[in-house]
């Protein structure tokens, strides 16, 4: 009978062990509910403590369980051997990406070193050049796209925005469902084409008054509403973007017309957006260089139908800075057409959100501190009085 051989493995894992034991050597002086580990926490309690941090927990909560009995493995090495089989296909195949990158950087590098003349001109130049640039973004989104470890980064959170991967990858989650929701909301709602004729969301706008994250249409507080939200406008694209900030309320009751009007409730303009720099604080932007009309808390009359409070986010041309001095002289009226700012100043809307607010216990209160003329006035509809052969008439009864 054969001797029976026990095998060990030899393969280390220095490099992750290592610093996750530094980690816990760091931090034994402090019990784990003091200071948990966001990636290891599976208390309610705990998680919301590092959510109050502005930490969020990595992964879904049974992960983190598996997590905290589990070896101090790398995700990359795990002794799986179909997993790390596949890993060689897919480092192969990554290869042979990098190669058509390398290729293709080398085309562009000689097509910028050639003449004007030679290339066939200016705007032929930058054609072929700007194609030659999305090809490249292309390749290096396919280079990375199968990885499991750039999927695994993304799923937790700690995507790198600066890598066209991750925003490729962010994009696509978007448009997945919380852009189809958006857009069902400014649809249904009437905000497209009330407000403007066309908008076509390409960056994700989040909306935040105080710690509460507000969904498209729902309805906020007088009192909430009364101090200026929050944005986290995320690009997907590389670069910075200078963009107009404006909300408009599209339902002004107007008695002597028997309609409604439109009401400029904020305008910001210059305001920079990246891929990278996401938070837009509507109270502490610049009054001296961005702000062209500060927060106004949004009130609904007493008897008056909800109003809708929309936001758009709106690209300059070029992204070139508007003078400011110039648009804060001409706009000084609070009913202007948002339709009418994007004909004047070329803008073109490339997010939106929206918020709904309505008579509430705290509105009339907000209308006094704010000198709302006519607090006390409710408004009712006028009674329609049928046509003749719509009325009842009991006498002619039989």
């Amino acid at each position: 009978m054969a001797p029976c051989l026990q095998l060990q493995s030899t393969r280390t894992f220095q490099s992750t062990a290592l610093a996750r034991e530094e980690a816990q050597t760091e931090t034994q002086s402090q019990p784990f509910y003091k200071n948990p580990d966001p990636a290891l926490v599976t208390s309610p309690r705990l998680e919301r403590k590092l959510l109050k941090q502005g930490v969020a927990p990595i992964g879904s909560r049974r992960r983190r369980a598996a997590l905290q009995n589990s070896a101090n493995i790398p995700f990359e090495q795990l002794p799986y051997q179909c997993f790390q089989e596949a890993r060689k296909v897919l480092l192969a195949d990554r290869e042979e990406k990098i190669k058509k990158i390398t290729a293709m950087r080398e085309k562009i590098a000689r097509l910028q070193a050639i003449p004007t003349e030679e290339a066939g001109g200016e705007q032929v130049q930058k054609s072929k050049l700007r194609a030659m640039e999305l090809e490249l973004e292309r390749l290096k989104i396919r280079a990375d796209i199968n990885d499991p470890t750039v999927k695994k980064k993304f799923e937790d959170g700690q995507g790198d925005m600066t890598k066209p991967i991750y925003r490729f990858l962010a994009d696509r989650k978007w448009r997945e469902y919380r852009r189809k929701i958006l857009v069902q909301r400014i649809t249904q709602m009437k905000v497209i084409p009330d407000v403007l004729p066309h908008c076509d969301p390409v960056v994700d706008t989040k909306l935040y008054f105080g710690r509460h994250t507000i969904q498209p249409g729902e309805f906020v507080n007088s009192r909430v509403s009364s101090t200026p939200p929050k944005l986290d406008v995320q690009l997907f694209e590389a670069g910075e973007k200078l963009v107009t900030i404006a909300v408009v309320d599209s339902d002004v009751p107007n008695v002597e017309k028997d309609g409604f009007d439109y009401k400029m409730y904020y305008l910001a303009v210059n305001v920079p957006i990246s891929a990278t720099s996401t938070k837009v604080d509507l109270a502490n932007l610049s009054a001296d260089s961005q702000v062209v009309l500060p927060w106004l808390p949004p009130v609904a009359q007493k008897g008056s139908p909800y109003h809708r409070l929309s936001i758009f986010i709106m690209e300059q041309k070029d992204s070139a800075p508007l003078n400011f001095s110039l648009v804060k002289g001409m706009e000084t009226n609070r009913d202007v057409l948002l339709r009418t700012l994007q004909a004047r100043y070329h803008l073109k809307a490339i997010g939106a959100h929206l918020f709904r607010t309505q008579w509430d216990e705290n509105m009339l209160e907000v209308m006094r501190e704010i000198g709302f003329p006519e607090a006390d006035v409710e408004l009712r509809r006028k009674r329609v009085e049928p046509l003749p052969y719509k009325r009842r008439n009991p006498s002619t009864f039989r």
